[in-house]
Protein backbone atom coordinates (compact mmCIF):
# COMPACT_ATOMS: atom_id res chain seq x y z
CA UNK A 1 0.00 0.00 0.00
CA UNK A 2 1.45 3.60 -0.94
CA UNK A 3 1.58 6.63 0.74
CA UNK A 4 -0.11 8.50 -1.68
CA UNK A 5 -3.01 6.39 -1.32
CA UNK A 6 -2.88 6.36 2.58
CA UNK A 7 -2.72 9.77 3.11
CA UNK A 8 -5.34 10.32 0.67
CA UNK A 9 -8.25 7.86 1.94
CA UNK A 10 -7.13 7.51 5.62
CA UNK A 11 -8.98 10.60 6.78
CA UNK A 12 -9.51 11.92 10.34
CA UNK A 13 -13.07 9.90 10.40
CA UNK A 14 -10.97 6.67 8.71
CA UNK A 15 -8.50 6.84 11.32
CA UNK A 16 -11.32 6.39 14.49
CA UNK A 17 -12.85 3.99 12.71
CA UNK A 18 -9.62 1.40 11.82
CA UNK A 19 -8.98 2.45 16.16
CA UNK A 20 -11.95 1.15 17.24
CA UNK A 21 -12.22 -2.07 14.72
CA UNK A 22 -8.27 -2.27 15.67
CA UNK A 23 -6.88 -2.41 11.88
CA UNK A 24 -5.12 0.99 13.23
CA UNK A 25 -1.19 0.04 13.88
CA UNK A 26 -1.24 -2.30 11.18
CA UNK A 27 -2.37 0.63 8.79
CA UNK A 28 -0.62 3.63 10.04
CA UNK A 29 3.37 2.64 8.82
CA UNK A 30 1.50 3.23 5.41
CA UNK A 31 1.32 6.79 6.51
CA UNK A 32 4.66 7.80 7.81
CA UNK A 33 6.78 9.62 5.22
CA UNK A 34 7.31 11.46 2.33
CA UNK A 35 4.59 11.07 0.26
CA UNK A 36 6.04 9.40 -3.30
CA UNK A 37 5.05 9.99 -6.83
CA UNK A 38 2.54 7.96 -7.98
CA UNK A 39 4.03 6.51 -11.06
CA UNK A 40 2.27 3.57 -13.01
CA UNK A 41 4.53 0.76 -13.45
CA UNK A 42 4.91 -2.19 -16.40
CA UNK A 43 1.72 -4.10 -14.14
CA UNK A 44 -0.48 -0.93 -13.59
CA UNK A 45 -0.07 -0.03 -17.70
CA UNK A 46 -0.68 -3.57 -19.12
CA UNK A 47 -3.81 -3.83 -16.88
CA UNK A 48 -5.48 -0.38 -17.70
CA UNK A 49 -4.17 -1.41 -21.27
CA UNK A 50 -6.54 -4.35 -21.51
CA UNK A 51 -9.66 -2.93 -19.72
CA UNK A 52 -12.90 -2.77 -21.88
CA UNK A 53 -14.97 -0.53 -19.03
CA UNK A 54 -14.49 0.91 -15.43
CA UNK A 55 -16.45 2.96 -13.02
CA UNK A 56 -15.65 6.65 -12.39
CA UNK A 57 -17.11 8.50 -9.13
CA UNK A 58 -16.59 12.59 -9.30
CA UNK A 59 -18.33 15.03 -6.66
CA UNK A 60 -20.76 17.36 -6.99
CA UNK A 61 -21.53 20.90 -5.97
CA UNK A 62 -23.10 19.63 -3.48
CA UNK A 63 -21.01 17.24 -2.04
CA UNK A 64 -22.98 14.46 -3.60
CA UNK A 65 -20.86 11.31 -5.32
CA UNK A 66 -21.93 10.04 -8.26
CA UNK A 67 -20.44 6.79 -9.51
CA UNK A 68 -20.83 6.37 -13.77
CA UNK A 69 -19.96 3.52 -15.64
CA UNK A 70 -17.56 4.27 -18.51
CA UNK A 71 -17.60 1.46 -21.67
CA UNK A 72 -15.39 0.90 -25.09
CA UNK A 73 -13.15 -1.44 -26.74
CA UNK A 74 -10.56 -2.95 -25.12
CA UNK A 75 -8.01 -0.09 -24.95
CA UNK A 76 -10.23 2.82 -24.64
CA UNK A 77 -8.66 3.82 -21.43
CA UNK A 78 -5.17 4.93 -22.71
CA UNK A 79 -1.70 5.69 -20.57
CA UNK A 80 -0.45 8.72 -21.93
CA UNK A 81 2.50 8.46 -19.45
CA UNK A 82 3.52 7.27 -16.25
CA UNK A 83 1.22 9.56 -14.42
CA UNK A 84 -1.35 9.98 -16.83
CA UNK A 85 -4.22 8.10 -18.45
CA UNK A 86 -7.68 9.42 -20.45
CA UNK A 87 -10.59 8.44 -22.70
CA UNK A 88 -12.94 9.58 -25.46
CA UNK A 89 -15.91 10.80 -24.00
CA UNK A 90 -18.51 9.78 -26.44
CA UNK A 91 -21.80 10.87 -26.80
CA UNK A 92 -24.21 9.50 -24.50
CA UNK A 93 -27.58 10.20 -22.74
CA UNK A 94 -26.60 13.77 -22.99
CA UNK A 95 -26.80 14.30 -18.99
CA UNK A 96 -23.66 15.68 -18.48
CA UNK A 97 -23.87 15.12 -14.83
CA UNK A 98 -19.48 13.72 -14.73
CA UNK A 99 -18.86 16.66 -16.96
CA UNK A 100 -20.67 19.48 -15.03
CA UNK A 101 -18.86 17.67 -12.11
CA UNK A 102 -15.54 17.77 -13.13
CA UNK A 103 -16.09 21.95 -13.88
CA UNK A 104 -16.76 22.13 -10.09
CA UNK A 105 -14.15 19.79 -8.50
CA UNK A 106 -11.82 17.65 -10.71
CA UNK A 107 -11.08 14.71 -8.37
CA UNK A 108 -12.06 11.27 -9.58
CA UNK A 109 -12.41 8.05 -8.42
CA UNK A 110 -11.44 4.95 -10.83
CA UNK A 111 -12.58 1.12 -9.99
CA UNK A 112 -10.92 -1.18 -12.84
CA UNK A 113 -12.07 -4.22 -12.50
CA UNK A 114 -10.92 -7.67 -13.97
CA UNK A 115 -13.55 -10.45 -12.69
CA UNK A 116 -12.28 -13.46 -14.71
CA UNK A 117 -9.24 -13.19 -12.91
CA UNK A 118 -10.58 -11.53 -9.65
CA UNK A 119 -8.63 -8.41 -9.59
CA UNK A 120 -9.14 -4.75 -9.26
CA UNK A 121 -7.09 -1.49 -9.25
CA UNK A 122 -8.09 1.25 -7.60
CA UNK A 123 -6.99 4.67 -8.93
CA UNK A 124 -7.26 8.67 -7.37
CA UNK A 125 -6.60 11.06 -9.65
CA UNK A 126 -7.57 14.85 -11.02
CA UNK A 127 -9.66 15.10 -14.70
CA UNK A 128 -9.61 17.83 -17.05
CA UNK A 129 -11.85 17.70 -20.52
CA UNK A 130 -10.21 18.44 -23.31
CA UNK A 131 -11.79 19.32 -26.76
CA UNK A 132 -10.86 20.31 -30.38
CA UNK A 133 -10.57 23.93 -29.52
CA UNK A 134 -8.73 23.58 -26.17
CA UNK A 135 -6.03 20.86 -27.46
CA UNK A 136 -6.64 18.91 -30.27
CA UNK A 137 -3.52 17.09 -30.67
CA UNK A 138 -4.39 15.43 -27.10
CA UNK A 139 -7.83 14.55 -28.30
CA UNK A 140 -6.46 12.93 -31.33
CA UNK A 141 -4.26 10.76 -28.84
CA UNK A 142 -7.23 9.62 -27.39
CA UNK A 143 -9.74 8.71 -30.57
CA UNK A 144 -10.42 5.35 -31.73
CA UNK A 145 -9.99 5.23 -35.50
CA UNK A 146 -12.31 2.12 -35.35
CA UNK A 147 -14.98 2.75 -33.33
CA UNK A 148 -18.05 5.09 -34.55
CA UNK A 149 -19.69 6.13 -31.46
CA UNK A 150 -19.42 10.29 -31.78
CA UNK A 151 -16.27 11.68 -29.32
CA UNK A 152 -17.96 14.66 -28.19
CA UNK A 153 -14.68 15.65 -25.98
CA UNK A 154 -11.52 13.72 -23.97
CA UNK A 155 -11.22 13.48 -20.30
CA UNK A 156 -7.47 13.84 -19.19
CA UNK A 157 -6.37 12.10 -15.36
CA UNK A 158 -3.83 13.20 -13.93
CA UNK A 159 -2.99 10.16 -11.55
CA UNK A 160 -2.06 11.05 -8.06
CA UNK A 161 -2.67 7.81 -5.71
CA UNK A 162 -3.52 4.23 -6.97
CA UNK A 163 -4.17 0.55 -5.34
CA UNK A 164 -4.77 -2.87 -5.91
CA UNK A 165 -7.17 -4.11 -4.03
CA UNK A 166 -7.30 -8.12 -3.08
CA UNK A 167 -9.71 -11.03 -4.65
CA UNK A 168 -11.92 -11.58 -2.40
CA UNK A 169 -15.40 -11.48 -2.70
CA UNK A 170 -14.42 -10.49 -6.34
CA UNK A 171 -17.47 -13.25 -8.08
CA UNK A 172 -15.89 -14.19 -11.17
CA UNK A 173 -17.50 -12.92 -14.79
CA UNK A 174 -17.06 -13.42 -18.28
CA UNK A 175 -17.96 -10.90 -21.43
CA UNK A 176 -19.24 -12.46 -24.24
CA UNK A 177 -16.01 -11.92 -26.11
CA UNK A 178 -14.44 -14.00 -23.08
CA UNK A 179 -16.90 -16.31 -23.61
CA UNK A 180 -16.50 -16.82 -27.36
CA UNK A 181 -12.88 -17.19 -26.64
CA UNK A 182 -13.14 -19.82 -23.96
CA UNK A 183 -15.57 -22.01 -26.09
CA UNK A 184 -13.12 -21.63 -29.10
CA UNK A 185 -10.30 -22.99 -26.77
CA UNK A 186 -12.37 -25.58 -25.69
CA UNK A 187 -13.40 -27.18 -29.29
CA UNK A 188 -9.79 -27.39 -30.10
CA UNK A 189 -9.07 -29.50 -27.57
CA UNK A 190 -8.09 -32.76 -28.79
CA UNK A 191 -10.82 -35.53 -27.23
CA UNK A 192 -9.30 -38.54 -25.29
CA UNK A 193 -10.52 -41.12 -23.14
CA UNK A 194 -10.16 -40.18 -19.59
CA UNK A 195 -7.21 -42.25 -17.30
CA UNK A 196 -7.79 -44.35 -14.65
CA UNK A 197 -7.63 -42.25 -11.53
CA UNK A 198 -4.48 -43.80 -9.70
CA UNK A 199 -4.62 -45.63 -6.07
CA UNK A 200 -4.65 -43.85 -3.25
CA UNK A 201 -1.10 -43.24 -1.90
CA UNK A 202 0.42 -43.00 0.99
CA UNK A 203 -0.50 -44.42 4.74
CA UNK A 204 -1.29 -41.47 6.95
CA UNK A 205 -4.39 -41.24 8.63
CA UNK A 206 -5.68 -37.85 6.90
CA UNK A 207 -7.51 -38.92 2.95
CA UNK A 208 -6.86 -36.01 1.14
CA UNK A 209 -8.04 -35.71 -2.73
CA UNK A 210 -6.50 -32.87 -5.09
CA UNK A 211 -8.59 -30.53 -5.84
CA UNK A 212 -7.27 -28.05 -7.92
CA UNK A 213 -3.91 -27.64 -9.61
CA UNK A 214 -2.65 -23.94 -10.91
CA UNK A 215 0.00 -23.40 -13.20
CA UNK A 216 2.51 -20.72 -11.58
CA UNK A 217 5.10 -20.39 -13.56
CA UNK A 218 7.02 -22.89 -15.89
CA UNK A 219 8.57 -25.31 -13.55
CA UNK A 220 5.96 -24.35 -10.47
CA UNK A 221 2.60 -25.93 -9.77
CA UNK A 222 0.15 -25.04 -6.96
CA UNK A 223 -2.03 -27.89 -5.95
CA UNK A 224 -5.10 -27.79 -3.73
CA UNK A 225 -6.09 -30.52 -1.16
CA UNK A 226 -9.43 -31.17 0.52
CA UNK A 227 -10.68 -34.00 2.56
CA UNK A 228 -11.47 -36.83 0.72
CA UNK A 229 -14.65 -37.24 2.32
CA UNK A 230 -15.68 -33.25 2.41
CA UNK A 231 -14.86 -33.09 6.19
CA UNK A 232 -13.06 -29.96 7.91
CA UNK A 233 -9.18 -30.00 7.92
CA UNK A 234 -6.40 -30.75 10.80
CA UNK A 235 -5.69 -26.91 11.90
CA UNK A 236 -1.96 -25.16 11.31
CA UNK A 237 -0.17 -22.02 11.80
CA UNK A 238 2.10 -20.46 9.16
CA UNK A 239 5.22 -22.13 8.31
CA UNK A 240 4.11 -25.74 8.50
CA UNK A 241 4.54 -28.31 5.86
CA UNK A 242 2.68 -31.51 4.45
CA UNK A 243 4.50 -34.42 4.01
CA UNK A 244 3.08 -36.22 0.94
CA UNK A 245 3.25 -39.65 -1.10
CA UNK A 246 4.96 -39.64 -4.14
CA UNK A 247 5.13 -42.92 -6.68
CA UNK A 248 8.71 -43.04 -8.64
CA UNK A 249 9.02 -44.00 -12.14
CA UNK A 250 9.92 -47.49 -10.74
CA UNK A 251 7.23 -47.76 -9.15
CA UNK A 252 8.58 -47.80 -5.47
CA UNK A 253 6.34 -44.98 -2.94
CA UNK A 254 8.67 -42.07 -1.07
CA UNK A 255 7.95 -39.03 0.37
CA UNK A 256 8.72 -35.06 0.49
CA UNK A 257 7.90 -32.17 2.64
CA UNK A 258 6.21 -29.06 1.13
CA UNK A 259 5.25 -25.53 2.93
CA UNK A 260 1.62 -24.70 3.25
CA UNK A 261 1.37 -21.28 1.32
CA UNK A 262 -1.76 -20.12 2.58
CA UNK A 263 -2.46 -18.36 6.30
CA UNK A 264 -4.36 -20.73 8.06
CA UNK A 265 -8.25 -19.28 7.54
CA UNK A 266 -9.36 -22.26 5.56
CA UNK A 267 -10.37 -25.27 7.14
CA UNK A 268 -11.76 -27.04 3.63
CA UNK A 269 -8.71 -26.59 1.56
CA UNK A 270 -4.76 -27.29 2.13
CA UNK A 271 -2.51 -25.48 -0.56
CA UNK A 272 0.95 -26.18 -1.87
CA UNK A 273 3.61 -25.33 -4.59
CA UNK A 274 5.94 -27.59 -6.02
CA UNK A 275 9.05 -26.50 -8.17
CA UNK A 276 10.30 -29.36 -10.24
CA UNK A 277 14.19 -29.71 -10.01
CA UNK A 278 14.75 -31.67 -13.41
CA UNK A 279 17.80 -32.33 -11.87
CA UNK A 280 17.16 -33.13 -8.44
CA UNK A 281 16.46 -36.87 -6.81
CA UNK A 282 13.24 -37.42 -8.63
CA UNK A 283 10.82 -36.74 -6.21
CA UNK A 284 9.46 -33.25 -7.80
CA UNK A 285 9.63 -34.42 -11.05
CA UNK A 286 7.41 -37.73 -10.67
CA UNK A 287 4.73 -35.23 -8.84
CA UNK A 288 4.38 -33.33 -11.85
CA UNK A 289 3.82 -35.96 -13.42
CA UNK A 290 2.18 -38.02 -11.61
CA UNK A 291 -0.38 -35.92 -9.86
CA UNK A 292 -3.21 -35.10 -11.29
CA UNK A 293 -7.81 -33.79 -10.41
CA UNK A 294 -8.95 -36.44 -8.20
CA UNK A 295 -5.42 -38.06 -6.92
CA UNK A 296 -5.74 -39.20 -3.38
CA UNK A 297 -3.47 -39.16 -0.88
CA UNK A 298 -3.37 -40.08 2.60
CA UNK A 299 -1.24 -38.14 4.79
CA UNK A 300 -0.52 -37.14 8.45
CA UNK A 301 -1.55 -33.45 9.64
CA UNK A 302 0.84 -30.54 8.64
CA UNK A 303 4.11 -30.50 11.22
CA UNK A 304 5.91 -27.26 11.89
CA UNK A 305 9.35 -27.16 12.33
CA UNK A 306 9.59 -23.01 11.31
CA UNK A 307 6.89 -21.31 13.40
CA UNK A 308 6.16 -17.56 13.51
CA UNK A 309 6.14 -15.44 17.02
CA UNK A 310 2.97 -14.66 18.61
CA UNK A 311 4.00 -11.00 20.14
CA UNK A 312 4.12 -7.65 18.31
CA UNK A 313 7.57 -7.63 17.52
CA UNK A 314 8.68 -6.81 13.93
CA UNK A 315 8.51 -10.11 11.31
CA UNK A 316 11.54 -9.14 8.55
CA UNK A 317 10.91 -12.63 5.63
CA UNK A 318 13.12 -13.27 3.51
CA UNK A 319 12.74 -15.76 0.51
CA UNK A 320 14.75 -17.03 -2.34
CA UNK A 321 13.15 -18.67 -5.16
CA UNK A 322 10.50 -21.47 -4.13
CA UNK A 323 11.49 -20.46 -0.81
CA UNK A 324 8.64 -17.97 -0.40
CA UNK A 325 6.04 -20.30 0.16
CA UNK A 326 6.19 -20.52 4.00
CA UNK A 327 7.07 -16.70 3.85
CA UNK A 328 3.88 -16.03 2.13
CA UNK A 329 1.71 -17.86 4.52
CA UNK A 330 3.62 -15.63 6.75
CA UNK A 331 2.77 -12.43 5.71
CA UNK A 332 -1.01 -13.37 5.55
CA UNK A 333 -1.27 -14.18 9.15
CA UNK A 334 0.95 -11.61 10.57
CA UNK A 335 -1.43 -9.02 8.25
CA UNK A 336 -4.44 -10.84 9.16
CA UNK A 337 -3.35 -10.43 12.72
CA UNK A 338 -2.34 -6.53 12.35
CA UNK A 339 1.47 -7.15 12.82
CA UNK A 340 4.18 -5.12 11.18
CA UNK A 341 6.22 -7.24 8.58
CA UNK A 342 8.95 -6.36 6.05
CA UNK A 343 9.28 -9.48 3.16
CA UNK A 344 12.09 -9.37 1.02
CA UNK A 345 12.24 -11.66 -2.19
CA UNK A 346 14.89 -13.06 -4.19
CA UNK A 347 15.61 -14.89 -7.55
CA UNK A 348 16.13 -14.58 -10.97
CA UNK A 349 13.28 -13.26 -13.05
CA UNK A 350 9.43 -12.03 -11.77
CA UNK A 351 8.69 -15.12 -14.32
CA UNK A 352 10.26 -17.74 -12.67
CA UNK A 353 9.07 -17.21 -9.04
CA UNK A 354 5.70 -17.55 -7.48
CA UNK A 355 3.44 -15.45 -6.24
CA UNK A 356 4.90 -12.43 -7.58
CA UNK A 357 2.12 -10.35 -8.64
CA UNK A 358 0.42 -11.27 -6.27
CA UNK A 359 2.11 -10.22 -3.58
CA UNK A 360 2.59 -6.88 -5.29
CA UNK A 361 -1.24 -6.29 -5.26
CA UNK A 362 -2.08 -7.26 -1.55
CA UNK A 363 1.27 -5.85 0.07
CA UNK A 364 2.63 -3.34 -2.27
CA UNK A 365 4.47 -0.66 0.57
CA UNK A 366 5.71 -4.15 2.64
CA UNK A 367 7.33 -6.30 -0.26
CA UNK A 368 10.50 -5.61 -2.02
CA UNK A 369 11.62 -8.03 -4.46
CA UNK A 370 15.33 -8.44 -6.69
CA UNK A 371 16.43 -10.44 -9.46
CA UNK A 372 19.34 -11.26 -10.44
CA UNK A 373 18.87 -12.43 -13.89
CA UNK A 374 16.85 -9.46 -15.92
CA UNK A 375 18.17 -6.78 -17.88
CA UNK A 376 19.01 -4.44 -15.00
CA UNK A 377 19.40 -6.95 -11.82
CA UNK A 378 19.27 -5.86 -8.48
CA UNK A 379 20.84 -8.00 -5.39
CA UNK A 380 19.62 -8.29 -2.17
CA UNK A 381 21.93 -6.42 0.48
CA UNK A 382 22.02 -8.57 3.47
CA UNK A 383 24.00 -6.92 5.55
CA UNK A 384 22.30 -3.69 5.07
CA UNK A 385 19.05 -4.79 5.54
CA UNK A 386 19.85 -6.21 9.06
CA UNK A 387 21.91 -3.74 9.88
CA UNK A 388 18.51 -1.35 9.43
CA UNK A 389 15.75 -2.90 11.51
CA UNK A 390 14.70 -2.68 14.94
CA UNK A 391 16.77 -4.17 17.61
CA UNK A 392 14.03 -6.60 18.68
CA UNK A 393 12.69 -8.06 14.84
CA UNK A 394 12.29 -11.69 14.39
CA UNK A 395 14.21 -12.40 11.15
CA UNK A 396 12.81 -15.29 8.81
CA UNK A 397 14.91 -16.86 6.05
CA UNK A 398 13.74 -19.90 3.39
CA UNK A 399 15.19 -20.51 0.91
CA UNK A 400 18.85 -22.20 -0.96
CA UNK A 401 21.45 -23.04 1.38
CA UNK A 402 23.44 -20.12 0.24
CA UNK A 403 21.14 -17.57 0.74
CA UNK A 404 20.15 -18.81 4.71
CA UNK A 405 23.94 -18.80 5.41
CA UNK A 406 24.47 -15.34 4.59
CA UNK A 407 21.60 -14.32 6.82
CA UNK A 408 22.93 -16.27 9.67
CA UNK A 409 26.47 -15.14 9.58
CA UNK A 410 25.79 -11.42 8.56
CA UNK A 411 23.32 -11.87 12.54
CA UNK A 412 25.91 -13.23 14.17
CA UNK A 413 28.65 -10.55 13.04
CA UNK A 414 26.04 -7.85 14.00
CA UNK A 415 25.26 -9.43 16.95
CA UNK A 416 22.06 -11.08 16.34
CA UNK A 417 20.81 -13.14 18.65
CA UNK A 418 20.63 -17.12 17.03
CA UNK A 419 16.87 -17.36 18.57
CA UNK A 420 15.98 -13.71 16.62
CA UNK A 421 16.98 -15.69 13.40
CA UNK A 422 14.53 -18.86 12.61
CA UNK A 423 15.22 -20.57 8.74
CA UNK A 424 13.99 -23.40 6.68
CA UNK A 425 15.88 -24.56 3.69
CA UNK A 426 14.73 -25.09 0.09
CA UNK A 427 16.79 -26.31 -2.67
Amino acid sequence: MARAFAKISFTPDVQAVQTEMGSRTAYRAAELGETEEALLGDAEQTFIAERDSFYQATVSQTGWPYVQHRGGPVGFLKVLDERTIGYADFSGNRQYISVGNLRGDGRVSLLLMDYPKRRRLKIWGRARAVDERSDPELLVKLELPDFRAPVERGIVIRVEAFDWNCPKYITPRYSQREVEALLEQARRQPVTADKPIPRALGTGALPLTISGIRQLTPRIRAYELRHAHGEPLPDYRAGAHLRVPIELPDGSVTSRAYSLTDAPDDAECYRIAVLRLDDGEGGSSALHAGWRLGTRLNVDAPDNYFPLHDDDRLALLIAGGIGITPIKAMAEALAARGADFQLHYTGRAPQEMAFVKELQRRFADRCRFYFSQVQSPTRLDVSALLASVSADAVIYVCGPTRLIDAVRQTAHRLGIADERVQSESFV
